[in-house]
């Protein structure tokens, strides 16, 4: 890498950040550099820690990211904290310009009674179990229960319940987490509900995930709370996935076994209180009706109430970010505040994905919104003298500040090992879910 290239360090090693980095690298006036940072020492972000272990082919994407990572002009450090390890002032001074795709971390919160009883735990986390992830590997979810409801009508409640009901032989051919994967063959779940306050035609949920799902053999479904037909205010678009959607569910309703595991859509229904001596016990829901307001379609409390029995109750009704160390931070929205990627406020600073825009869209959705980031980004280096960095010397800077870093060969040799696990159980991989153990991997201690 010539000491004379633009150099821009990318906080978040997730698909945002690799959109932004391919577009950067791309550019040859300017020329830029591109070094990525992650708090873990593996990149990929949700592709890896997010992606449902049953959905191999979005998981595929990963290959495009080995590609990106493959450049002459990128860098890869990880296990490197932001605020931690590195401060915005540090990276401010050594790079041309700092590009934040850090994701949404936190969870929305419903702001009910019981939200904190045992039992109760965000989807967030939920996910980040069954998927490895460092910070939820320990979690260990109680499973002895019959009955979980899960909250929220997106496509993430889709995935949360349906890990919940595969069949083991199915889950055990991915690269689901082993305690995960242990956890749930042992799991006495038999009945999910997903609960959502407003009816089946509004909820968010893709037409192929919720086909998937309503498809599992040996799990009946059950819909309850509104008529399976579009309403007339609904138009274009809406009403084109509102009509696939009701289609699917029809379908499923007609599909009755009278087998022990079930699947139940309850639709116009509010979670109002979660109920239990020393932990979850039971849900209570509001029975709702859809009013319009405007262009506003609004889910209204009747005075209706249902009580749920409930073992394990998983709250899926979004993410949220928040504030990096220094980082002007939008509080409200839960994003750091920009116009097309340029942060307000900052100082050479740019942002790109959820934390950009908010927790919306699929993994390519990101790839529009960091290309239009990083455009902005080049137009503002063209116009701007390089700092001339030495990057051996930005290397030597991290070497001694984090002994501990990761880089692309280290997470390589992870990358290797998972993937030789995992032909050894004819499994895609099989995941290391313990940073200490990634180190050792990646800095060639004999496993």
């Amino acid at each position: 890498m010539a000491a004379s290239n633009w150099r821009v360090a990318i906080i978040g090693a997730g698909p945002a950040g690799f959109y932004a980095a391919e577009h950067l690298l791309s550019s040859s006036d300017p020329e830029v550099c591109v070094d990525m940072f992650d708090r873990l020492p593996t990149p990929w972000g949700l592709v890896r820690a997010g992606v449902a272990p049953d959905h191999p082919k979005i998981k595929s994407v990963s290959r495009q990211f080995e590609e990106i990572a493959g450049h002459e002009r990128y860098r890869f450090f990880g296990n490197i904290e932001f605020g931690r390890d590195v401060t915005r002032e540090e990276l401010l001074s050594r790079y041309d310009a700092v590009l934040y795709s850090v994701g949404t971390r936190s969870e929305r919160k419903l702001g009910i009674p019981g939200e904190a009883l045992p039992g109760s735990m965000a989807a967030a986390d939920f996910v980040g179990w069954y998927n490895g992830h460092p910070d939820q590997a320990r979690l260990a979810p109680d499973l002895s229960g019959t009955h979980a409801v899960i909250i929220g009508n997106g496509n993430v409640a889709l995935d949360v319940a349906r890990i919940l009901l595969l069949p083991h032989e199915r889950l055990r051919k991915t690269d689901i987490a082993d305690h995960a994967l242990s956890a749930l063959e042992n799991s006495n779940i038999r009945h999910v509900t997903i609960l959502g306050r407003r009816g089946p035609a509004q909820a968010a949920f893709t037409t192929p995930e919720l086909r998937e799902i309503t498809s599992i053999e040996g799990v009946d479904v059950e819909i309850d709370g509104a008529p399976l037909t579009p309403p007339d205010d609904l138009a274009g678009a809406d009403l084109k996935r509102a009509q696939r959607n009701l289609s699917v569910l029809e379908k499923a309703l007609t599909a009755a076994t009278g087998s022990e595991h079930k699947l139940s859509l309850k639709f116009l229904r509010s979670p109002l209180e979660i109920q239990g001596s020393d932990r979850v016990e039971k849900l209570i829901a509001g029975v709702n009706q859809i009013t319009v307001d405007g262009d506003r379609i609004v889910a209204t409390d009747t005075g209706g109430r249902e009580t749920l029995p409930a073992d394990l109750v998983v709250r899926a009704v979004g993410y949220r970010g928040t504030a990096l160390p220094g980082v002007p931070f939008d509080s409200g929205a839960g994003i750091i505040p920009n116009e097309r990627g340029v942060v307000t406020g900052g100082t050479r600073e740019y942002v790109a994905g959820w934390i950009k825009r908010g927790p919306s869209g699929i993994i390519g959705t990101n790839r529009g919104d960091a290309v239009e980031t990083a455009d902005c980004l080049l137009g503002a280096l063209a116009n701007a003298a390089p700092l001339g960095t030495s990057p051996d010397g930005i290397r030597d800077w991290l070497a001694e500040k984090c002994p501990d870093m990761v880089d692309q060969s280290d997470w390589a040799r992870i990358n290797a090992h998972e993937t030789r696990s995992g032909e050894a159980a004819d499994r895609p991989r099989v995941k290391i879910v313990r940073v200490d153990d990634m180190l050792a991997v990646a800095h060639g201690a004999p496993q």
